[in-house]
């Protein structure tokens, strides 16, 4: 007797959009097939919280297909039938309901677009890839943008995106005179200042995590999965995004760059996991920023509103767009040809460095950092010291609960380490230990002294910071932003300089004791 089901339709663990035109109707010949596989898990060291998020997610949304009248197919991890892999699961499936049609939307990974094209290929029955409907933009949007001019300038972009979208837009000027209030968003936390408390859930992903402790799969950092307070559903993305607009949004731009070894959220959204598993779309989360900012405008200034909305319209949009126009190469750029391998403290945090055991810490703990400690401390020091871009892109995708390689591999292989030559930053982003303490308070009771340059407890930051760009004159010093740094090196007596080198040399020779 021939199967009900004509159609198998693939749903990947960051493919969690109920919104999607797939499910406005139901279907009884389309059979939903999801499935947790070896294949995703074990091809990074991904943080216990990453992985048991994507897993309660996946069955959150399994169990609402059916809720909406669905058929589907969810494989858990010790399904005795699970073969492991997307492609021999749909082979099973497909030959054991005779299916005449895949289907699938787009993957967000380069790995996985090619996998599932190559898949569809050897297939015998009729194929299809769908969009996601997700992202404001098209995967080829930013090549087509930037398609004879010089350069792929973030900011010109942006505006386009701007214009395109009629976001915070006055006609064709932007709502409060300029694009960009990124001048405003560089406050230290005063002292004695509290943030709101991050809001958090409870939710019992036990299950998820004995399946992936079961399976002796590596995996990195610290969980309570009785009480696990990241959003899992669409019900409790939205809330947090409520939480955010009402509480964070007011003070989210003055402080979006600050840090504190007191505080791990300050007033950041961390929607970011939500949204990267399509739990909640960027227009949404735009949507619901300008109207709580268009209701309060006398508690939420628009450096605020702004600042928040370049991140999603801008960044996120900007980084899909340079994987989709430089991948696969991207994923091999080396443009310092750093060698050294990540030292053994980034898995651990038990380094004498205040910022950095603090950063390395709170991410091992929470599976989160945000932006400045990612950019500024970890990928900082990396840079500083050499790190081997395959390293730090190893780091940067097992241990943030947000990193999937779209967003990932840009942010660092890319804007982090500068190994790419510049395609997205006009400069490295590096900066010294006055840089640190601007920002934040980790300076403080530090083993090191942020004030010395070539003694014993100097500062690592500090002589690294001018060993770097000694190091890489030749392919720096024309950088117009790096002018300043060169002038006040060459002004530097030799002596001084020489003790300086000597003393990133010696961290250099010991980046295990640092």
């Amino acid at each position: 007797m021939k199967s009900k089901y004509k159609t198998l339709r693939l749903i990947l663990g960051d493919q969690l959009n109920l919104q999607h035109s797939w499910y406005a109707s139901q279907d009884a010949s389309i059979l939903y097939v999801m499935m947790e596989v070896r294949t995703e898990t074990d091809y990074v060291w991904h943080h216990i919280q990453k992985a048991c998020a994507f897993f309660a997610a996946m069955e959150n949304f399994a169990t609402t297909l059916i809720e909406h009248g669905h058929h589907r197919i969810y494989l858990k991890l010790d399904d005795p039938s699970n073969k492991q892999s997307f492609e021999a699961n749909c082979d099973t499936i497909i030959k054991q309901y005779d299916i005449d049609k895949f289907e699938y939307q787009l993957p967000d990974e380069y790995r996985l677009d090619e996998c599932l094209k190559a898949y569809c290929k050897r297939l015998d029955i009729q194929t299809e890839a769908f969009d996601t409907e997700h992202f404001y933009t098209q995967r080829d949007e930013l090549g087509t943008f930037f398609s004879g001019k010089k350069g792929l300038l973030m900011e010109n972009f942006y505006r386009e995106m701007r214009k395109k979208h009629h976001v915070l837009m006055d006609g064709k000027e932007p709502v409060g005179g300029k694009w960009n209030f990124d001048q405003e968003n560089r406050s230290k936390l005063p002292k004695n200042h509290k943030p709101n408390a991050p809001m958090l859930f409870n939710n019992n992903v036990q299950a998820a995590f004995n399946r992936i402790t079961k399976a002796e799969i590596k995996t990195i950092g610290n969980i309570n999965p009785e009480q696990f307070y990241w959003p899992i559903n669409r019900k409790q993305a939205i809330k947090l995004l409520h939480h955010f607009t009402a509480y964070c949004l007011p003070l989210f731009g003055t402080f979006q760059d600050a840090m504190h070894t007191d505080e791990w959220s300050i007033y950041h959204s961390r929607l970011s996991f939500a949204m990267n598993a399509k739990i909640l779309s960027p227009q949404e989360v735009i949507g619901a920023a300008i109207a709580s900012w268009e209701q309060n405008k006398k508690g939420i200034s628009i450096n605020q509103l702004e600042g928040f909305i370049r991140q999603i319209i801008g960044w996120r949009e900007y980084m899909r767009g340079v994987y989709w126009l430089k991948m696969p190469d991207f994923e091999k750029l080396n443009y310092f040809d750093h060698q050294r391998k990540l030292p053994n403290w980034y898995w651990t945090g038990k380094t004498k460095m205040n910022c950095l055991k603090h950063s390395i810490s709170q991410s091992l703990e929470h599976a989160y950092a945000h932006h400045i400690q990612r950019l500024m401390i970890t990928g900082n020091f990396a840079l500083l010291a050499g790190i081997h871009p395959d390293e730090v892109d190893f780091w940067y995708l097992g241990i943030y609960i947000d990193a999937i390689q779209w967003v990932e591999i840009t942010n660092t292989r890319g804007m982090s380490q500068y190994a790419d030559g510049g395609i997205i930053g006009s400069k490295p982003y590096t900066g010294s230990a006055n840089y640190i303490h601007k920002q934040s308070n980790y300076c403080e009771n530090c083993h090191y002294d942020r004030s010395k340059k070539t003694e014993d407890n100097a500062c690592p930051f500090n002589s690294l910071y001018w060993n770097f760009h000694d190091l890489h004159r030749e392919k720096l010093s024309l950088n117009f932003r790096l002018s300043t740094v060169y002038r006040l090196w060459d002004k530097m007596a030799p002596a001084n300089k020489e003790a300086i080198l000597t003393r990133a040399n010696c961290y250099l020779n010991h980046l295990e004791d640092l």
